[in-house]
Parts: structure tokens; C-alpha cells; sequence
């Protein structure tokens, strides 16, 4: 029998309700006794279940049904729960009221005609010195001409994969990493190696045969890891050993200032990526590539050729709330909200192995025994919660480690403070307490 074939009958099953959220399937020669097959097909059925998003594999534990399907295969919709711990986007409930203000006299006709005109990859030289100015961190700064527009913060990374790994080569990125480049790289026919991860960050030791490297430096998500300057200069070296590039994906930058991109240390070879959807908002944003000039046009040439470009609208925005101040204000406003949220994941969660940094938005929680992953995740959507799993940030299926992310950014604060009540007793008890087998 086709191993498909077979999956398509455990994907039924998982429709039925036969096979739940959580539910362990067995090891996987007792699988092929049960369905008369060999073990080499039973291990394809497996592959399949996992490259489908039905199911997922836990290091040294065995392969599970998938609490909800993988957020790396769209991201797009928040869960069905009452509490959104899942997606994280910042919006502070005064910061409408801001940008109101500052964006108002935009419709004016004189000066809505401006927004109207096509779209640009370069902007407007006005948008690239306010851009370069909000960039600007750790002592670093880009050069005005160097940056690039695009139309949110995915269609940069999208923009910069396909201009620096042609279809079939091989992109380095972190063993755990933004789910979003697993579906990009897929569709650019690319192919991901993960690089191994320690306390510091990715380790300096690169794989041969890669085309370029692919990191979150500043506030890594999921993990929240801060690269210290040390590791940040043996990487540097690493890139030029190897003559790699590497894409630094900023978006969580601007919560830690004083950290500078790769950029500062290897200008020559870093594409620093960044957007306004956590700065702003996910509803009003804008893509930004800082390109090195020895790469500047192919990867304008990649926006252009995928459909990327800022709209002119929404750059006029965005240039319009990049030079009064008001960005200004609310990024201030948000990093102190982060400061908070951080301070109850310390108190709520006290005595868990939870990691992070005190001004990210979101928190990695390596879960006590005898809890697996996928088991807490359909436990806590029971109770009207949402996080996700490890699995979604695993570039190799079945390293995934026991562990979630809490993303902190979308409950009020009493509301987020009850959900991680709810959640540290939902550890604490057992699967079979929680009604999950």
C-alpha cells in the first residue's frame, strides 16, 4: 500500500476525533506489525504525517498529533481561544489615538496625491533619512542610500532569500527559528540547514555548502536570546572565513537599543531587515532592507521581480510618523509594557525553567516532566489559551525540544497575569489530572 495512502487514513482518523490533540502514536515498528507494512514504509507514513503538520516528533519521546496546525504554515489567524498567547503583535490601546493625530492632515488633497503614485523599492529621500534615523542602534547607523522599502517585514525576508540563495542551495538559520522562513524557504524551492544553538546564540562552527546564513541576533524568537558582543565577533569571522552573507533580522530590535546588527561589525556582507509591524502595528507597516551597496541592486532586483515594493501610501505613513515623533513615542511606551509583561512571567511562573530577556515580548518555558509539548498545548487551548509549541520553530522535524513560547504581547496585563495563573497550575498538575492521556 502507498505509505500516503495510509497517512490519508491516520489524517481521517485525527478529522473523526479517533486521534486527539496530544495523542502519542506508536513507535513505528509496532505501527508497520499493525498495518502489515514494512518499517521503512511505516517510517515514510510518519515523515508525511510530520511534513503535513498532522503530527510532530519530540526528541527522545516519540511522535505525537499536533495540537493545532503548524503557525510556520500561515501565522495568519489567532488561535480560538479566549487568551492569545500565540501571536504577538504590541498594540497599545492609546497608540490609535496617536497616530490619528499624527497622520490626520495626510488626507489633505495636496498631500494625499503624494501616497497615490506607484510603488517604489527606494522610497522617497525623505523616507530613507527618517528610516536610517529609526534604524539607528547601539551605535550603529545605515547609510540613507542603502535602504530598501518593502511591504511588511515578511516580504523583506522573502526579498532577501531569493536574492542571496538560488533555488536548491542551502541557507543556514538557527535549529530553532521564526516559523515564517520555514514556508518562505519552501516555496523558494531553498533548502534550510539549522546551525546549532548554545546559551550565546548560533555557534560559530558553520556547516560547509551554504549560500548564506539567515539569524536573530537582538531577542531571538522564540528563545529571547541577546547575542553578547564576543560571539557576535567570532560569527563575523566565521562569515568572512566562508565568504557568506548573512541576513540579521531585526524586528525585535528596537526593544533593546543598545544592540547593535551584525552590521557594525561586517557591513560588507549584512543585510539588516526590519519592519513596523511590533514598532507600530501589524495593520499599518512597512519593510525595511539595509543593503550593503555591493548588494544593493540584486536585492532591489528581487523585490521588484517578486511584487514586494512599498505601496505609496502607506511609506508616506510611515515617513510621516517616522519624522514627527510619534514612532518615537510609542516604541518608548512599548519597550516599558515589554519591561512589564516580563515582570509577571517572574513572578507567575516562579520556580519554572523559563527563558528569556527582561525587555522582549515573549518567553521560552522548557516544561516540567511528565508534560510533552504537544500534550500542554491542547491542555492549555482547553482552557481557553493559546501558545505555541516547539515543534512550530524546529527546523528539523523530531528535534524539538519539551518546551513552548509564551508570546506576551496581545492580553491586557490582568488578563495575561490570570492566563499564566492558569497556566503554571496547568504544569504543575499532570496530563492525566488535565483529562489528556
Amino acid at each position: 500500500m502507498d505509505y500516503r495512502t495510509i497517512a490519508d487514513d491516520v489524517a481521517a482518523d485525527v478529522a473523526a476525533g479517533r486521534l486527539r490533540p496530544g495523542d502519542r502514536l506508536p513507535p513505528q515498528r509496532r505501527f508497520a506489525r499493525q498495518r502489515g507494512i514494512a518499517v521503512s514504509t511505516a517510517a515514510r507514513v510518519y515523515g508525511e504525517l510530520v511534513r503535513r503538520g498532522i503530527a510532530v516528533g519530540e526528541t527522545g519521546r516519540g511522535t505525537f498529533i499536533r495540537a493545532a496546525p503548524e503557525p510556520g504554515s500561515a501565522l495568519a489567524e489567532p488561535a480560538a481561544a479566549t487568551v492569545d498567547l500565540e501571536l504577538n503583535f504590541p498594540v497599545l490601546p492609546e497608540q490609535a489615538e496617536w497616530i490619528a493625530a499624527s497622520l490626520g492632515s495626510l488626507l489633505r488633497p495636496d498631500l494625499l496625491v503624494q501616497g497615490l503614485g506607484p510603488s517604489v523599492v527606494a522610497g522617497t529621500a525623505e523616507a530613507r533619512a527618517a528610516a536610517a534615523r529609526v534604524l539607528a542602534r547601539g551605535g550603529w547607523a545605515p547609510s540613507a542610500p542603502d535602504v530598501l522599502f518593502t511591504g511588511n517585514g515578511r516580504q523583506a525576508i522573502a526579498a532577501a532569500v531569493a536574492a542571496l540563495v538560488p533555488a536548491g542551495e542551502r541557507l543556514g538559520v538557527e535549529a530553532l527559528t521564526y516559523p515564517v522562513v520555514k514556508g518562505i524557504a519552501a516555496r523558494l524551492g531553498v533548502t534550510l540547514v539549522p546551525l546549532e544553538l548554545d546559551e550565546h546564540g548560533v555557534v560559530p562552527d558553520l556547516p560547509p555548502r551554504l549560500r548564506a546564513v539567515y539569524l536573530q541576533p537582538a531577542l531571538h524568537n522564540p528563545l529571547g536570546l541577546a547575542m553578547p558582543a564576543a560571539r557576535r565577533a567570532e560569527l563575523a569571522e566565521a562569515l568572512r572565513e566562508r565568504d557568506l552573507s548573512v541576513i540579521d533580522d531585526g524586528i525585535n530590535g528596537f526593544l533593546r537599543p543598545d544592540l547593535a546588527p551584525l552590521a557594525a561589525i561586517a557591513p560588507e556582507r549584512t543585510v539588516v531587515l526590519d519592519s513596523l509591524s511590533k514598532r507600530l502595528a501589524p495593520g499599518l507597516t512597512l519593510g525595511f532592507m539595509v543593503a550593503p551597496p555591493a548588494l544593493r541592486e540584486r536585492l532591489a532586483a528581487a523585490v521588484r521581480s517578486g511584487g514586494w515594493a512599498a505601496a505609496r501610501f502607506p511609506l508616506a505613513a510611515a515617513t510621516r510618523l517616522m519624522t514627527d515623533g510619534t514612532l518615537a513615542k510609542i516604541e518608548s511606551a512599548k519597550r516599558d509594557d515589554a519591561v512589564a509583561r516580563q515582570e509577571l512571567v517572574s513572578e507567575r511562573l516562579a520556580g519554572f525553567e523559563v527563558r528569556s530577556d527582561p525587555r522582549a515580548y515573549h518567553c521560552w518555558w522548557q516544561l516540567p516532566e511528565p508534560w510533552r509539548a504537544e500534550t500542554f498545548v491542547a491542555a492549555a487551548a482547553r482552557r481557553g489559551i493559546a501558545v505555541t509549541p516547539a515543534a512550530a520553530f524546529a527546523v528539523s522535524p523530531g528535534r524539538a525540544p519539551t518546551a513552548v513560547r509564551l508570546a506576551l504581547a496581545s492580553p491586557r496585563l490582568d488578563v495575561l497575569a490570570g492566563a499564566l495563573d492558569t497556566l503554571a497550575a496547568l504544569a504543575r498538575s499532570s496530563p492525566e489530572d488535565s483529562g489528556i492521556e
